[in-house]
């Protein structure tokens, strides 16, 4: 038992080390105020982003009562953008939550087991990442039909893979160690030493994947939204943001120019986080 604790790594204790990397700081910040806008957004702004004004269209930023300007039907762009984040926040957790579910439970079972047990998992992650993971996407949203539920349900069903791969060969490389041994040897279920001795075990990398994971979900998210197969028109999106500023780049740059940004920033933002992540939990460090 002790020592499956001394093997085992503390995510926790080790993220302190997110401190001394100024980018990886810089990416926690840009999280922090991503969630607050998203959390916030009934208080940050009082403007309803789906209110029309057809006499104050296309107004430039640094309009009086429109920082961030108006798109063609009048709304307030810098509201749609904060409503917005509540999306990508909705939809980078949920992805992760049921992508790293399934594959982190697969992975484990497969790398401990092996077998016909690790050959069959193997082969459906192999025959999945046979196809593009976005036109994967494309083909499930395009027959069920958009809507949040279904993106967020296409997304983390299709995002699995990632995670077999990686905490497979993890548990591959921890199923012989002492600890594991010591384990079987005082007689511990198979349940037991996965989710009691190799789980902990691999926390620190699948921490890290997620981080990852929830950027590639708002970046296909909003690529969705962006075809128009993502969440409905009426739910202000980045993507669906980005789609209807396309026609006006010549007359009205800041209709998509902001929410691009806004997809910029914040994938930027959580990636420089994971990058903080892995060199903090890297136990080679």
């Amino acid at each position: 038992m002790m020592d499956a604790v001394v093997e085992a790594r503390k995510p926790l204790a080790e993220m302190l080390r997110l401190k001394r990397d100024p980018a990886a700081v810089i990416g926690a910040i840009v999280v922090l105020l991503t969630a607050i806008c998203a959390l916030g957004a009934p208080l940050l702004t009082h403007v309803d982003p789906n209110a029309q004004d057809l006499t104050a269209t296309l107004l430039p930023p640094g309009t009086p009562h429109h920082l961030l300007g108006t798109d063609n039907l009048g709304r307030d762009l810098l509201a749609r953008i904060i409503w917005g984040s509540r999306i990508s926040v909705i939809v980078g957790l949920c992805v992760v939550a049921i992508g790293a579910t399934i594959g982190i439970t697969l992975g484990l079972v497969a790398g401990y087991a092996g077998g016909w047990v690790d050959a069959v998992i193997a082969r459906i992650a192999d025959v999945q990442l046979a196809f593009p993971l976005v036109l994967l996407a494309v083909a499930i949203v395009g027959v069920v039909g958009p809507g949040v539920v279904t993106v967020i349900a296409t997304i983390g069903i299709t995002s699995w893979v990632q995670y077999v791969r990686v905490i497979r060969a993890e548990a591959l490389s921890l199923r012989e160690r002492d600890f594991v041994l010591a384990a079987r040897a005082e007689g511990a279920t198979q349940t037991r030493i996965v989710f009691r001795h190799l789980l902990p075990n691999v926390a620190s990398s699948a921490i890290v994947l997620a981080t990852f994971e929830i950027a590639r979900a708002i970046v296909l998210e909003s690529s969705l939204s962006f075809l128009g197969l993502g969440v409905p028109p009426t739910i202000p999106s980045w993507g669906g943001m980005l789609a209807d500023g396309r026609q006006f780049l010549d007359t009205a740059w800041w209709i998509g120019t902001f929410p691009g940004l806004a997809i910029v920033i914040a994938v930027l933002g959580v990636n420089l986080l994971g990058d903080g992540l892995r060199d903090a939990l890297d136990v080679r460090r």
